[in-house]
């Protein structure tokens, strides 16, 4: 399929709906780093920090800047154009810092929770599930009510272009999945709702706190909600049944 010759804000929205069909090969990247530290017996942490980090490389990084920069910014002052020109600077501060060693560990620890199921295969698949629905965040925060902090940026293209009901059916889907991928791994189905309500939760007081400080949502924004997300789905995926 031949990319668009211009980028409107229909074709903005569509691409932030489809955007957990566009990170399925590091879905199965992640999926298949997390069998392979199970095979070759590396201990759960050092399984679910390859992990990360191969996501990471995969993105080049991107969503963990956008995490390091709102939480600088968020964390900098009570001035809206502050915290703005805080989060343009690209420069991690100690709220950035720490924001994204939590986060890592999270998702390291969740990774490496899933690669010691009973069947090796069961965790992997999970945990390249969670990586592919963790992009559902994506179209809640383009959702319509949700304004743009900028009248520039990537923030600017994407904000308010994905309909309410798409993005509801956008998690309805990720809850199939994670359902389905649950009960063939022998635990309860109903943990992917828990996990994608905790999730919700998560991305819309994110949100909120930006629509608050910061006037609406920015490219960083986007990126913090895709790593609190994964954060969040793993944590839940990860409980002992």
């Amino acid at each position: 399929m031949p990319p668009p010759r211009s980028v409107d804000r229909r074709v903005a929205g569509l691409a932030m709906l489809l955007a957990p069909l566009a990170v399925l090969p590091l879905g199965v990247l992640v999926a298949l780093v997390v069998l392979l530290g199970r095979e070759v017996g590396l201990p759960p942490l050092a399984t679910g920090l390859l992990a990360v980090g191969a996501l990471a490389l995969g993105t080049r990084v991107l969503h963990w800047d956008g995490l390091s920069d709102v939480a600088d910014g968020l964390t900098a002052s009570y001035d809206r154009e502050r915290s703005l020109a805080v989060m343009r600077t690209g420069t991690s501060g100690p709220a950035g810092t720490l924001a994204v060693v939590l986060v890592v560990g999270l998702q390291a620890v969740g990774f490496g929770a899933l690669s010691l199921t009973v069947h090796a295969a069961d965790g992997a698949l999970l945990a390249g599930a969670a990586v592919v629905v963790a992009r559902c965040a994506l179209a809640t925060a383009c959702a319509r009510p949700v304004p743009s902090a900028r009248p520039e940026g990537l923030g600017a293209t994407v904000a308010g272009t994905v309909p309410v009901w798409a993005a509801v059916v956008s998690w309805g889907a990720g809850v199939a999945l994670l359902a389905w991928l649950l009960a063939v791994a022998g635990s309860d189905p109903l943990r992917a709702v828990l996990a994608v309500a905790l999730t919700l939760v998560v991305v819309l007081a994110l949100l909120r706190r930006c629509t608050a400080r910061l006037g609406g949502v920015t490219g960083d924004v986007l990126g913090a909600a895709v790593e609190l997300s994964l954060a969040a789905l793993l944590l839940v995926l990860s409980l002992p049944r």
